[in-house]
């Protein structure tokens, strides 16, 4: 221990120098990226999509403090949130030609000021308000997920009643699955789906009781099955073909991307 006391170090620590520095990016890739005028589009319309849903959130918050009679208060993380937001934009314009645009001006120009116009209020005053008439993009989302849900909830039926040895909840699934076909209106496809069901619901669920406790597990008929597959299927397919019908609350965010092309 003593030998080693006294023998001289292999070697001596550095002191820091700056040229060691390494810059830590959380938010932009380590290499860099250059971004077509295309995908700067693209990116700035997924940013404002963003940035809309913080500021209605905000607002919402905002309306549930005053109808408990207390003053609006702008939330520190809306704040920080919202302002990197909008860095972000900024900085996807760099990528663009000279002269830079400014970005409310941006905005405007590619007419995504008009899909979200709280976005350009924010931007220009920096502070989330709501608008008196709804704008285009609002029902964007709620209707993303209604396609959504009628689809999974379509696909889930469909594999339950292939492969589950019970059908015991399969009335029940069909009725959720019904109230969001009954959710589209004036959708010709799925308005002859849900007549159908209405047709069928009662005697399908009347095949599934069990009249006494020594029964096994409940199972649809086959005919009942193949009835299932085929309304799951047609679901799917209505929604795949993407009627106009059903894309019209998409128009605006399907017609801005196709003008970029």
């Amino acid at each position: 221990m003593a030998a080693v006391s006294k023998t001289d170090p292999l070697c001596q620590p550095c002191f820091y120098h700056a040229k060691f520095k390494v810059e830590v990016n959380i938010k932009k890739p380590l290499q860099p990226i250059h971004l077509s005028s295309e995908q700067v589009a693209l990116e700035v319309l997924s940013l404002c999509c963003q940035l809309d849903l913080l500021i209605r959130a905000q607002v919402h918050q905002f309306q549930e403090q005053l109808r408990h009679d207390i003053s609006p208060i702008e939330s520190e993380a809306f704040h920080r949130r919202g302002t990197d937001l909008v860095e972000r934009m900024n900085q996807c314009l760099e990528h663009l030609p000279e002269p830079l645009p400014q970005l409310e001006d941006y905005l405007d120009v590619v007419g995504l000021s008009a899909m979200f116009p709280r976005v350009e209020i924010f931007i220009i005053h920096g502070r989330p308000v709501d608008m008196l008439e709804r704008p285009s993009m609002d029902d964007y989302f709620p209707h993303i997920g209604k396609l959504n849900q009628l689809l999974v909830l379509s696909q889930q039926l469909e594999d339950d009643v292939q492969h589950l040895g019970s059908h015991k909840y399969i009335a029940h699934q069909l009725s959720v699955l019904y109230q969001v076909i009954s959710s589209f209106k004036g959708v010709l496809p799925l308005s002859v789906l849900k007549r159908d069901i209405e047709a069928n619901f009662k005697a399908l669920k009347t095949s599934l009781v069990k009249e006494d406790a020594s029964q096994q597990e409940p199972q649809l008929p086959a005919h009942y099955v193949s009835w299932i597959l085929s309304v799951t299927r047609s679901v799917t397919a209505s929604v795949s073909a993407l009627p106009d019908e059903l894309i019209e609350d998409l128009t605006p965010a399907m017609s801005f991307v196709m003008n970029l092309t």
